[in-house]
């Protein structure tokens, strides 16, 4: 069986994992992991002393081990022909010179939501949570969308018996507002950043969150309680800096889900509905008979505030067009490691 390596690799972490596949359609049946860790990667200069740490590691505690034979990672960073810079780090990395300093005969580098994608070919029952059951046309396209620090987009073709993963900028298209409420947000945004467009990822994302919470603040009519303004002021005074010690759109997730502040409640509805609402815009595009996959970074940690049914009635909501988005399954990824199996998956496949 090929030894296959495989990388989630991000301005935080970097995450490692070495196995075994005899069979990549049958890849779960056939897969057998090897080693997996993780590391910090601020604490290295590079990638290649990463993988070599790894690897004396694998090999202290499994043995002699045959040669890596094709290595993927996916990276948080735009990859252009097997190159990136990542966003969150200093790092230049290209996949001919970690190949040679590696000595692993082919090495890809993909972003890390085409990762996501090949990842969600591998996800299990108990990894998804299904919104909608839809009509599965196994032959159509499958859609991809995640919110997280931003948001990304993308979509899998099937070509024969594999799929191609195509990666998109949907996440900069513009923001479409629905009501006189997302009007009002959406000049709020102009105002505040001084921009004559709004993206939908302003809205859509982990600081989305926290623009809708200063939003529907500075209206003055839900008042702000004490713990929640706290957690702002400090990210507010902290701007500019590369490292926080706080994160409001988690702190305002957290209370929203468990009831306990009335405006972070409604800053989480009005966040689904725009999340539900731009899925649906990317269905509307590609008629996603084959899935529409709700993963990053969000979805699963607010995910009784995913199923109450405003999510999937902002994606339906489509005038004429909504008998076709009913017909759509819709599933949010639970699994917080869909790129690394996407990253293994697509080693397969070199």
């Amino acid at each position: 069986m090929p030894l296959l390596l495989a990388g989630d690799i991000g301005g935080t972490k970097t995450i490692l994992r070495l196995v075994y596949m005899a069979d990549v359609h049958d890849w779960q049946a056939s897969t057998e992991i090897v080693y997996e860790n993780r590391y910090v990667s601020a604490e290295y200069p590079d990638l290649t002393p990463i993988v070599q740490t790894f690897w004396q590691e694998a090999v202290e505690q499994r043995g002699e081990l045959p040669s890596i034979e094709k290595a993927c990672f996916a990276i948080a960073g735009p990859v252009v022909n097997n190159t990136c810079k990542l966003t969150n780090l200093s790092w230049s990395l290209d996949g001919e010179r970690l190949g040679r300093d590696l000595h692993i005969p082919q090495v890809s580098l993909i972003n890390d939501f085409v990762a996501v994608g090949y990842g969600v070919l591998g996800m299990q029952p108990e990894d998804l949570h299904t919104l909608q059951v839809g009509k599965p046309d196994p032959t159509a396209p499958i859609a991809i969308i995640g919110a997280g620090t931003g948001l990304g987009q993308g979509f899998l073709i099937s070509q024969g018996d594999r799929y191609r993963v195509y990666s998109s900028e949907g996440g900069h298209a513009d923001f479409a507002a629905r009501s006189d409420l997302e009007f009002s947000l959406l000049n709020y945004l102009r105002e505040k950043h001084g921009i004559s467009r709004v993206s939908v990822e302003r809205v859509v994302s982990g600081l989305g969150i926290l623009s809708i919470y200063q939003f529907l603040r500075d209206r003055q009519e839900i008042p702000e309680s004490p713990e929640i303004a706290e957690v702002v002021r400090t990210w507010e005074k902290q701007l500019g800096r590369s490292e926080k010690s706080v994160d409001p759109g988690a702190a305002i997730g957290m209370a929203a889900v468990k009831k306990c502040d009335r405006l972070s409640e409604r800053t989480l509805q009005l966040f689904v509905e725009t999340y539900g609402a731009e899925a649906g815009n990317l269905a509307l595009k590609l008629l996603p008979y084959g899935g529409l996959y709700v993963a990053g970074g969000i979805a699963a940690k607010i995910l009784p505030l995913m199923i109450d049914g405003s999510f999937l009635d902002a994606f339906s909501n489509k005038g004429r067009m909504s008998p076709l988005l009913e017909m759509v399954p819709v599933h949010i990824v639970l699994n917080p490691q869909v790129g690394l199996v996407g990253a293994v998956l697509c080693a397969a496949q070199l």
